[in-house]
């Protein structure tokens, strides 16, 4: 199985589990509307009492590790239900309290949450591949739901798809929202839609990527760094980041750059960067940035230009990369970068408007 993601609760609580150690998965299935937990967020705990995520930013955190050594000690499930008051939402940033649901399932033989299931579900996403968990509340009943392009949802484990649920997978793929739903025949379900995280390929193994790279990574962000010069993308001056020798055109060719992969080249090497930007605008990523100045971003765009790409396809290009917030050296030029690449990532005003011209 590919190693776990430092900080992706999923991952973890497999990984645990796989070690031996008891583990359970707290996921948020409803909540109130100004939450900073979406549904479908989730939080790991081990029997040490180690956690990895959250459910509600701090203020129900407590009850439901409590939970979660309760269920991992008996191995039922609980549906926890809190009502968030205004002055304990304000602890935690809220401008008003609410509603928020979480279940909490133990992981494993003794559990409800079968091994099986997460392990299939893990290799998905780690092959970047869509994965759909449906759980019918009212038994705890879990399919393991994928679809391919053009294809109707199709189970692959643990049984068929209720024809009483079949209609609402189609949206919660589309919509990429995980919800709780109701069918026709009275049965709760929750449809936890477990996307690939985030994904963020860096070009050059600079001193920028080396701030930029473990960054990234405490941000949620599969990293990997790629780089042909094989002095420089070294594991000793990227401790724990994906590594890739090959010359950038051609591994972005074999990575399966989708919807929630970012690309920033840092080279400052037209005979690196060129073919790197040509590949990853024919791609879908979310995010294409390249380092350097105005006057390098116009020479850029008149070689693109010269290679016959176009500048309705070259505006996709963040140049010069990052917000504009008068960064000097690494540590702020990669904060910089970082900050753009989520802004657009939640379509945010920056993301637009980053503050060059």
């Amino acid at each position: 199985m590919s190693q776990p993601l430092l900080h992706d609760p999923l991952d973890l609580a497999v990984a645990w589990a796989e070690a031996g150690q008891p583990a359970a998965l707290a996921t948020v299935i409803a909540t109130w509307g100004s939450s900073p937990r979406p549904s479908g967020s989730m939080m790991a705990v081990n029997g040490g009492g180690r956690i990895e995520g959250s459910v509600s930013g701090g203020c129900v955190e407590a009850s439901v590790l409590d939970a979660a050594m309760t269920a991992m000690y008996d191995g039922r499930p609980n549906l926890l239900s809190y009502g968030v008051t205004s002055e304990q939402a304000w602890t935690v940033g809220l401008a008003c309290g609410g509603e928020l649901d979480v279940l909490v399932e133990a992981i494993g033989p003794g559990g409800t949450l079968p091994m099986a299931i997460l392990r299939t579900a893990v290799a998905l996403r780690h092959q970047r591949k869509p994965a759909l968990l449906a759980t019918r509340l009212s038994d705890m009943h879990h399919v393991l739901i994928t679809r391919t392009a053009g294809d109707e949802p199709t189970s692959v484990a643990d049984g068929p798809i209720d024809p009483h649920l079949a209609p609402m997978l189609e949206q919660v793929f589309r919509d990429g929202r995980s919800r709780r739903v109701t069918c026709a025949d009275d049965e709760s379900w929750f449809l936890h839609l477990l996307t690939a995280p985030y994904r963020l390929l860096i070009v050059g193994a600079v001193h920028i990527a080396q701030v930029l790279a473990p960054l990234a990574t405490t941000m949620g962000f599969a990293v990997t760094v790629i780089d042909p010069r094989t002095q420089l993308a070294t594991p000793e001056r990227f401790p724990g980041i994906a590594l890739v020798t090959e010359w950038p055109d051609e591994a972005l060719e074999t990575l399966s750059i989708d919807t929630h992969t970012a690309i920033v080249t840092l080279t400052h090497d037209a005979k690196l960067d060129d073919p790197t930007l040509r590949t990853a605008l024919d791609s879908p990523a979310f995010y294409i940035g390249a380092l350097g100045s105005r006057k390098t971003q116009a020479s850029r765009l008149a070689r693109l230009a010269a290679d016959g790409v176009g500048p309705e396809r070259t505006a996709r290009i963040h140049g010069p990369v990052g917000l504009a917030i008068g960064a000097i050296g690494a540590a702020e030029i990669a904060l910089s970068i970082l900050a753009e690449i989520v802004a657009v990532r939640r379509d945010a005003a920056l993301g637009r408007h980053p503050g060059w011209t």
